[in-house]
């Protein structure tokens, strides 16, 4: 970005987040109720979009990410106080881009009907399954990836044919005014309408009576908006958190394994749902795992503080918070090993990778999802304690297995639930535009991406289409008055 890019980018930022937190103090405490009624009467004047208008809308979207790229990347800087440029281009933008043109591509097939086979006793009849829209689709995003996951899910029910609301976070206020303003600008609120509000708006906004909810983030959060959900009988994805356990086999090379360990922990500083929460290595293994993660965390960002590449943590909250970790741990005896000195990164919360060995089950580093560059180096004693330990807590959103033994990777895969599973890799299983994701037990439920989420959105309805000209071939000999035929078909039924 040259000088002037660069200083027309942040006038036309600061333009938009003055507008915003103007905006926010001016929320009228029935708008949402009012956008809801307005999408809901426009959702009921075109219940079917076609694939030209479904389509057009995820290009429109596309283009506007693509175009404001620059803006996005200093509003997601402004929001964490330093971000990777490259992280938010590889996550918030081209992640978003790539995602919304293969729901275009795909878009076609996903909506046609599904053929499905008919009973012999009601033939010629021919079995459909065709997805329909939902009506008006409820969207609440966290700040970890305030485009990204605020995007892909009101993309993925606009493909479906549904109308958007989508409750931004209040957290990243640059991001989410910059968004707000393009969405606003480019769509009518009847179609996508976007709120960045605080709390009040949230806790309103959940109690709508949506077609269906999706929200992202916490557990506590999302157990408060499952009920609030449930007095509407409102159908809800939750995607979830949880401690995601590394497990690092005897047969895996510990370099290769602290390197692959060691981008995914530091990336967007950690603060990524997905991200490793805890690694468990053979007994005897957790110091030499912790050097080889320590100098490849030097090899990645060979200093941390004051390093435009390395993210910081968002608020100073949540910088106390993930430090509160490692103060615990180590009044409790454990050891705590750093990539360089914690104290040069503190002015901007750039905490640098710090590494806990083996710290006590109970204590809070161990029960609570981190979100920061603090990572737990557990050993462990065979292949069943490692399936024990994990299963000794919430289901994981993301389990990583590092093993070269195939024999042993199904081994702890058919025995570990997750919501979805990476082998000898970390969180890139989420970069696949055709797998599912999802949370399963603690970590949430239901699930999109891909066909999974176009279906999340849609309601399957089978439809059955009889021949007119036949009728039922078996079907009406059943109508009373029974007789010597209904009892010979009963019995013909059984067999078959």
């Amino acid at each position: 970005m040259t000088t002037t890019e660069k200083g027309n980018t942040n006038s036309a930022l600061r333009a938009v987040a003055t507008k915003s937190r103007r905006d926010q103090a001016e929320i009228n405490p029935g708008e949402l109720s009012e956008v809801f009624a307005r999408q809901r009467a426009a959702f009921d004047r075109n219940r079917a979009p076609s694939l030209g208008e479904r389509r057009a809308i995820l290009r429109k979207l596309a283009r506007l990410v693509e175009q404001n790229r620059l803006i996005f990347v200093e509003a997601a800087n402004a929001d964490f106080g330093n971000r990777a440029a490259v992280e938010t281009e590889m996550s918030e933008v081209v992640g978003t881009i790539s995602i919304i043109r293969y729901m275009r591509r795909h878009l076609r097939w996903w909506m046609a009907p599904r053929r499905r086979s008919v009973s012999m006793w009601y033939r010629p009849a021919k079995n459909r399954v065709e997805p329909q829209p939902l009506g008006v689709v409820g969207v609440v995003s966290p700040w970890n990836f305030p485009l990204h996951l605020a995007l892909i899910p009101a993309a993925t029910a606009l493909a479906a044919g549904n109308r958007v609301m989508l409750k931004v976070s209040e957290f990243t206020p640059h991001t989410s005014a910059v968004l707000k303003r393009l969405i606003e600008e480019n769509f009518s609120s009847d179609l996508f309408y976007v709120t960045d509000g605080g709390g009040g708006v949230a806790s309103k906004f959940t109690t709508l009576p949506f077609d269906h909810l999706l929200f992202t983030g916490s557990t506590q959060v999302g157990k408060i908006v499952a009920k609030a959900a449930a007095d509407n009988l409102t159908p809800v994805t939750l995607e979830l958190g949880g401690k995601s356990p590394v497990i690092v086999g005897d047969d895996y090379s510990i370099e290769r394994a602290a390197s692959n360990v060691a981008w995914a922990k530091l990336y967007n500083g950690g603060q990524v749902c997905i991200s490793p929460d805890y690694v468990l290595v053979p007994r005897g293994q957790e110091k030499e795992f912790a050097t080889a993660l320590r100098e490849a965390a030097r090899k990645l960002y060979p200093r941390a503080a004051g390093n435009p590449q390395y993210t910081a943590i968002l608020n100073q909250r949540h910088y106390d918070r993930i430090n509160a970790y490692v103060t615990e741990a180590q009044a409790l005896g454990a050891e705590v090993i750093t990539a360089e000195d914690p104290e040069l990164g503190r002015e901007h919360r750039q905490l640098p990778l710090t590494m806990i060995i083996n710290p006590p089950v109970d204590s809070t580093v161990m029960k609570d999802e981190i979100f920061g560059p603090v990572l737990p180096i557990i050993g462990y004693d065979g292949d069943r304690a490692a399936v024990d330990f994990v299963n000794s807590r919430p289901t994981p959103l993301a389990l990583y297995v590092l093993s070269n033994d195939k024999h042993r990777q199904q081994h702890w895969l058919a025995r570990i639930p997750s919501g979805s599973a990476v082998v000898n890799d970390l969180m890139v299983g989420y970069l696949q535009n055709d797998l599912p994701f999802g949370g399963a037990g603690g970590s949430g439920y239901g699930a999109y991406h891909g066909r999974e989420g176009f279906d999340a959105m849609s309601h399957l309805r089978p439809v059955l289409y009889q021949r007119a000209i036949f009728g039922r071939t078996g079907g009406q000999m059943l109508y009373p008055p029974y007789g010597n035929i209904a009892d010979l078909l009963l019995k013909l039924m059984r067999r078959f």
